[in-house]
């Protein structure tokens, strides 16, 4: 039997010459996955999938890594991504979640099911860094895959700017942590606020700098966490983990939706 040949991907092809070589071996509907909040001490981890249409349509001015664009620039890619994509979808995962089972097995979670959420099913899956089992596609880890794949940066920016977005709506709320600056990432000024006023239950308490703010660092990762805690800011009423709502996924299909994450 004769083996196929061997596609080659060069750097120079751009961001798109990952998804166009994949469309040209067959594989027509390709998704990408990515997330973000990885590193933040507070806040959601948010990942999202997005399928971008052949051709023209699909390629979008500015479309890069949502860490290399600038905020202004942000907002105008992911009206873009929302208007143009074939499908997308977002997923949020909340700090107590990421507190019990882990930020691995949630970053790997929320991207299997912001995938599972898309109304179109792919045909082959990028996913940034990390593979994801049991799609029941074909797929591939790509090393900076919002750097070199169209779909993977789209999700990107998806999941950036919604976790941006919840971050300075948390910050009306808790106002003394600066959230909606540094979007609950380790900074001089989180940390001071940290040591001031103590974390608040949007914070990961499983993070060894917020159970040590809080002093419950003796305690085990997945245990740090208070069910009631009325000292800390906000939480004057304690929810037991399993009690907690899980937000949805927010899904969007050929005239995707506007706003609503």
């Amino acid at each position: 039997m004769l083996t196929p040949p061997r596609t080659v991907v060069r750097r120079e092809g751009g961001i798109y010459a990952l998804e166009r070589a994949l469309q040209r071996r067959g594989f027509r509907v390709v998704a990408g996955a990515d997330e973000a909040g990885r590193g933040a001490c507070a806040g959601p981890l948010v990942a999202a999938a997005a399928i971008l249409p052949e051709g023209r349509r699909g390629e979008i001015e500015e479309l890069a890594d949502s860490k290399l664009l600038t905020p202004a620039a942000r907002e105008r890619v992911y009206a873009e991504v929302v208007k143009r994509a074939l499908a997308y979808a977002v997923v949020v995962i909340p700090a107590a979640e990421v507190d019990a089972r882990g930020l691995h097995v949630c970053n790997l979670l929320a991207m299997r099911r912001a995938l599972a959420a898309l109304t179109t099913r792919p045909e082959y899956v990028l996913t940034d860094g990390f593979g994801v089992d049991g799609l029941g596609v074909p797929g591939l880890a790509v090393w900076k895959g919002d750097q070199v794949a169209a779909c993977v940066a789209a999700a990107s920016v998806l999941a950036k700017v919604t976790r941006d977005r919840i971050m300075v709506d948390l910050h009306t709320t808790f106002p003394v942590y600066g959230f909606d600056e540094h979007k609950g990432y380790v900074t001089p000024e989180h940390r001071a606020a940290l040591e001031r006023h103590g974390p608040c239950l949007e914070h990961r308490f499983s993070y060894v700098n917020v159970a040590a703010a809080s002093g419950r660092d003796s305690r085990p990762p997945r245990a740090r966490r208070p069910i009631a805690h009325p000292g800390l800011p906000g939480s004057t009423v304690g929810v037991a983990l399993d009690e907690q709502a899980r937000p949805p996924a927010l899904v969007g299909e050929d005239v995707a939706m506007e706003g609503g994450v």
